[in-house]
C-alpha cells in the first residue's frame, strides 16, 4: 500500500485512470453487497452480487450447496458464475459483489487481472465483521465462533490486500463507504 495516512483509501501499485467497472472483495460482513448497491446507485450503474448469481444458476441457495456439494463444488460453480458476469461487462459498467472467499482462489484473482475492472478490497476489524454477520438473517456456511471466524479472516486478508484498492469500512455507514469508494476511483458525479 502506499497510503501510510491511516483511515483513507489505500491505492496499490499500478492502478490507472478511472474504473469501468468495480468488483469489491473482502471478508463476509465488510459490506460488499450493501455498499455495492449504494454505490451503483450513486454511479447509475448496475449492481451484481455473484452469490445470487450461484444460487439461481445452482436452483439452491449457498448453504445448500454448502450442505449437498461441499465447499469444492460451490468454488467450481461460483468461478464459473464469475466468468460468465465479467463476460458481460463489454460496454455497461457494474459494481459486482464477490463472496467472501472467490477472492482467495488463484483462479478467480487470474481471471480479475485480466478483465477490465478495478478491484476494492472493503477491510474491517474481524470483530466488527462478525458483530455485522450476527445481526444479519442470511445463514453463512463458514461463520461460526469468534475465533474460527477471526482464523478465516486472518487466512484471507493476504489475499485481499491484493486489490487495487483498500477502503477501510470499520465504524462507516454504507453511504459514507460508497462515497469514499466512488472519490477514490475518480467515479463521483
Amino acid at each position: 500500500m502506499r497510503n501510510q495516512a491511516g483511515s483513507g483509501p489505500q491505492l496499490n501499485a499500478g492502478v490507472r485512470g478511472p474504473a469501468r467497472s468495480v468488483v469489491l472483495v473482502g471478508f463476509m460482513g465488510a459490506g460488499k453487497t450493501s455498499v455495492g448497491k449504494a454505490l451503483a446507485q450513486r454511479l447509475g450503474w448496475r449492481f451484481e452480487d455473484l452469490d445470487d448469481r450461484v444460487q439461481a444458476r445452482q436452483g439452491r441457495s449457498i448453504a445448500q450447496i454448502f450442505q449437498d456439494s461441499g465447499e469444492a463444488a460451490f468454488r467450481r460453480a461460483e468461478h464459473d458464475a464469475l466468468q460468465e458476469a465479467l463476460a458481460e461487462l463489454k460496454d455497461r459498467p457494474r459494481v459486482i459483489a464477490v463472496g467472501g472467499g472467490a477472492f482467495a482462489q488463484a483462479e478467480n484473482v487470474a481471471l480479475l487481472a485480466e478483465a477490465p475492472v478495478t478491484t476494492v478490497f472493503l477491510d474491517g476489524p474481524a470483530e466488527e465483521l462478525f458483530r455485522r454477520c450476527q445481526q444479519e438473517q442470511t445463514e453463512r456456511p463458514l461463520r461460526r465462533d469468534l475465533e474460527q471466524f477471526r482464523q478465516l479472516y486472518e487466512s484471507r486478508r493476504p489475499h485481499y490486500m491484493k486489490a487495487k484498492w483498500r477502503i477501510k469500512t470499520g465504524g462507516k455507514d454504507i453511504e459514507a463507504a460508497a462515497a469514499e469508494v466512488a472519490t477514490a476511483l475518480g467515479l463521483l458525479k
